[in-house]
């Protein structure tokens, strides 16, 4: 089953007296259980997909389809309740607050709503010991390295079990080793709670360990075959 689809979809920005189109008719379908890696050259509309994908921005034109529904022209909360509920982001910087646990990192959204109970508790704790930090539970950023800062990111991603996973160059600030952990956590994350999800990556050595690679270049998408090398 699909679980994230874009059809047809294109994004016009003003500039100047012209107009720069970031995204030129790009159709996309991930199903659930799904890897998809996008690589491309700077500025050939990589974050530009994530951001029409998880409703951070309306598109010009073309359908946006999440979990079987058209999610295109839904109101500002409405968005804001679907990304809550289905489509967990991990953002490049894992942009964690200083002051809080890893566990609390986690929690923060659900005690804003006051529904920070035993049972959001418990999964945040679960979800940690699955991403592999069941040790580090009360430790603050600046006692974690940077892959364990990115995997308390993932972590919160996945707490409110989304469809969909939406994920920015998890490895740009990380050396090689935590690079390729990273990579593989996503993986088994991605089998393990059905997600599609769909990771912009410059490193293109780890590709063999996603289902499927698309290509962006001047806003187009295409899909490509992942090169033949494979990871044990």
């Amino acid at each position: 089953m699909s679980a994230l689809g874009l059809v047809n979809v294109s994004l016009e920005y003003a500039d100047g007296s012209s107009t720069l189109k970031a995204l030129d008719h790009v159709d996309l379908t991930v199903a659930q259980g799904e890897f998809l890696s996008v690589v491309g050259p700077s500025g050939s509309g990589k974050s530009s997909l994530l951001a029409v994908a998880s409703t951070l921005i309306v598109p010009t034109h073309g359908v946006v389809i999440i979990d079987g529904e058209d999610v295109t022209a839904i109101t500002p909360a409405q968005r804001t309740v679907l990304r809550r509920e289905k489509v967990g982001i991990v953002f490049q910087q894992p942009n964690l607050l200083p002051s809080l646990t890893a566990v609390e990192q986690l929690l923060m959204r659900e005690h804003l709503r006051g529904k920070a109970g035993a049972g959001e508790q418990r999964k945040a704790r679960e979800l940690l010991d699955t991403v592999g930090l069941g040790s580090v539970l009360d430790k603050r950023p600046h006692q974690l390295s940077g892959g364990q800062r990115q995997r308390v990111n993932i972590a919160r991603a996945l707490m409110r079990n989304p469809s969909v996973l939406l994920v920015d160059e998890p490895t740009a600030a990380l050396d090689h080793q935590r690079s390729e952990s990273i990579v593989r956590l996503l993986r088994r994350i991605t089998d393990e709670f059905a997600t599609a999800t769909v990771m912009v990556t410059h490193d293109t050595e780890f590709l063999p360990l996603t289902d499927a690679v698309a290509v962006m270049r001047d806003g187009r998408l295409s899909r490509e075959s992942i090169p033949s090398t494979q990871m044990s």
